[in-house]
């Protein structure tokens, strides 16, 4: 199929501007109105119906995100009027609220109000760490996000680093596990990423002696659930306190690790949201950003199990000293052979090793450097007696070997080792021994480890080699509906914000390519190889009309040499017609002297004979040199090159001469 040339051009043209206008639109963010994006933010249609419902009737507390450069300030116009800001991140209008949870809740806190009234903060110290840094002295403080900021929307963040935190809060009322589920949820940002540290939540136990004041990490909770980071090992925590019912001890079950990869929720530097789900049944699930990332059941999936093994080991039992618990044994009968030397050494000399010619026996492998020198500062008293440092003697250098030759060593042929005695099964094998199994007197069995404590605060217990971890809209219920929609009023809008504030693809690209180089490799790849196909494959190329066919000798070259072969023969006849007459004449006319040249002839018949010879060679030589020039003609007739249609008008006149002059060759060596 042929193609225009022009038409590759208009192709990578067209695709040129198509990138140009991608960029463009990545770099202009078009403005984007809430109820354009449901399902950015995890709505369903009613949830959806009910938002823009309040949108309508509530405009007096929209606010604003104007895309202003330097500008980060926030103004406060009071509570009917609501709350506008600007942010040099956000290019687009987005409304937020306080969210306010729409059913029945234990504990919600979104720290708007900017204040931590209802939070203490621990005053005690930590029991077996060093007195410098036993004391929870780190920094609390509510603030707004560093990037991607919702107006009006404010966090707790943890301001300190390679310090202890406590700080907690009261719940609205004590959670009982009965029948319903227990649902809680949260939201963290890594502002600054994480080395070593964690964002994890403590549900603290119900007791009597309870006091936040005093809130440390041995401090009884019911619950503890989060993120957790430590050099490469990303977890997400999910542990209960099991009270055994026999001795009321607790013990504590960690339930198994997600079934994702972790890392992008620490490192990516977004708001993500963390969901914990118990139901009475005694099933869980994990959640990140509403996704579920583990579930399992607290009887099966936990470790240690909940319930102890019915049987145990007898602590008492004792294995029998004459049992025997080899499956095999050296063969008793077996007998060493006659011939065999333990004593044989493992290498030998070679024997048939010779000494090298040249080599210096008297000659040392190593002499002293001559060209040292004792260093001044020397001490001999100090130091002992100077020697001037080894080097390779230059003797050696041109010679096989210096030193006293020794033969290599081989593998001794006759070399077994020490004997051993071939392994039989041994008759006397009892098995591995186990010690008998006896009732477990801790034995119990809970069927019901969903019922666990109850607790009445939260807390936040942390040590952290990173600062600035954002916390916010903390939910504690019963309903995972309540906790959804509490998630779509708040975190919502925060992923709606950041996912219109990413950079386009283009800057993602470079981004990625900056702290991964060798992407560029691939980048070259994935556009330079299909320019490369399409030029390869669609470039038109040239007329291919030539045809290449044997070039005919001239038929006019032949018909004149036929002709001018003709007219020779003719006058050949034509001369030896004429030489006939001649001799006929001459017959006539010297009868007379015809016995003058008789006897004449018969003188020179000696020297006729001895002339003879060399005139018939002579005539031999020229017959051969004919028949030479004859072949070679011949050969370069039957060698007529093939040309193409293209050479035929330029070489026409030269075969036309060359045919000329092979005739009059011709001609010429017939006359001769």
């Amino acid at each position: 199929m042929k193609l225009d040339r022009g038409w590759v051009w208009r192709v990578l043209l067209l695709s040129l501007a198509v990138a140009a206008a991608a960029v463009v639109a990545q770099e202009k963010q078009p403005e984007v109105d809430v109820s354009d994006v449901d399902e950015d933010m995890g709505l369903d249609e009613e949830e959806m119906k009910v938002l823009m419902a309040e949108e309508e009737d509530e405009e007096e507390e929209e606010a604003t995100v104007m895309d202003e450069e330097h500008s980060d300030e926030t103004h406060e116009t009071g509570a009917a009027d609501g709350k506008a800001g600007s942010d040099a991140n956000v290019s687009f209008q987005v409304t937020y609220k306080t969210p306010v949870p729409t059913g029945d809740v234990y504990f919600s806190e979104t720290f708007d109000d900017g204040s931590l009234d209802r939070w203490q903060l621990s005053k005690t110290v930590k029991g077996d760490a060093d007195d410098e840094i036993a004391k929870y002295d780190g920094k609390w403080t509510v603030e707004q996000l560093k990037e991607n900021k919702v107006p009006g929307d404010q966090g707790l963040v943890l301001k300190s680093r390679a310090k202890h935190h406590a700080i907690a809060a009261l719940l609205d009322k004590p959670f009982v596990f009965q029948d319903e589920p227990l649902v809680v949820q949260y939201e963290v940002n890594f502002q600054d990423g994480i080395d070593c540290g964690g964002a994890y939540i403590k549900l603290l136990s119900d007791t009597d002696d309870l006091t936040l004041e005093q809130f440390h990490d041995r401090t009884p909770y019911t619950i503890m659930f989060g993120p957790d980071k430590c050099g490469e090992d990303y977890k997400l925590h999910f542990i209960f306190r099991h009270v055994n019912p026999l001795n009321k001890d607790a013990e504590e079950k960690h339930a198994k690790r997600a079934d994702v990869d972790l890392k992008k929720f620490y490192t990516d530097k977004k708001t993500h949201l963390y969901t914990l789900v118990l139901n009475p049944d005694n099933s869980y699930e994990m959640f990140i950003d509403q996704s579920s990332v583990s579930r399992g059941s607290l009887l099966h999936d936990v470790v240690p199990p909940v319930n102890p093994p019915k049987d145990i080991d007898d602590p008492n039992d004792a294995k029998p000293d004459d049992w025997d618990e080899r499956a095999k044994i050296p063969d008793p009968e077996a007998v060493k052979p006659d011939d065999w030397d333990e004593d044989a050494p493992a290498k030998i000399e070679d024997p048939d090793a010779l000494k090298p010619e040249g080599w210096l026996d008297d000659e040392a492998e190593f002499v002293s450097d001559p060209n040292a020198e004792k260093p001044e500062d020397w001490d001999e008293e100090m130091d002992g007696e100077w020697e001037a440092p080894q080097i390779p003697n230059p003797a050696c250098e041109t010679a096989p070997g210096c030193g006293e030759w020794k033969r290599p060593m081989i593998n001794n042929p006759q070399y077994k080792g020490k004997w051993k005695a071939p392994l039989v099964d041994n008759p006397n094998y009892q098995g591995v021994w186990k010690p008998r199994k006896i009732d477990n007197p801790d034995y119990f069995e809970d069927l019901q480890p969903f019922r666990m404590s109850p607790f009445k605060a939260v807390g936040l217990e942390l040590w952290s080699m990173t600062s600035d971890i954002y916390f916010d809209n903390f939910i504690i219920t019963s309903h995972k509906e309540v906790a959804d929609r509490w998630a779509s009023d708040s975190w919502g809008l925060k992923k709606l914000v950041a996912s219109a504030n990413e950079p386009g693809i283009f800057a993602q690209l470079m981004l990625a390519a900056e702290e991964r180089p060798w992407l560029w490799v691939i980048y070259i790849l994935t556009v330079g190889l299909p320019v490369g196909l399409t030029v390869l494959f669609c470039w038109p190329k040239k007329s291919d009309d030539y045809v290449y066919k044997k070039v005919d000798l001239p038929k006019a070259d032949v018909v004149e040499e036929e002709e001018e072969e003709e007219e020779e023969e003719e006058e050949e006849a034509a001369a030896a017609a004429a030489d006939e007459e001649d001799k006929a004449a001459e017959a006539t006319e010297g009868a007379p002297a015809a016995a003058a040249e008789e006897e004449e002839e018969e003188e020179d018949d000696n020297g006729a004979e001895a002339g003879g010879d060399n005139l018939e060679g002579d005539d031999d030589d020229e017959e051969e040199e004919e028949e030479e020039e004859e072949e070679e003609e011949e050969e370069e007739e039957s060698k007529a090159p093939e040309r193409t249609l293209e050479n035929e008008s330029n070489e026409g006149g030269d075969v036309t001469e060359e045919s000329h002059k092979q005739a009059v060759r011709k001609r010429k060596v017939r006359k001769d």
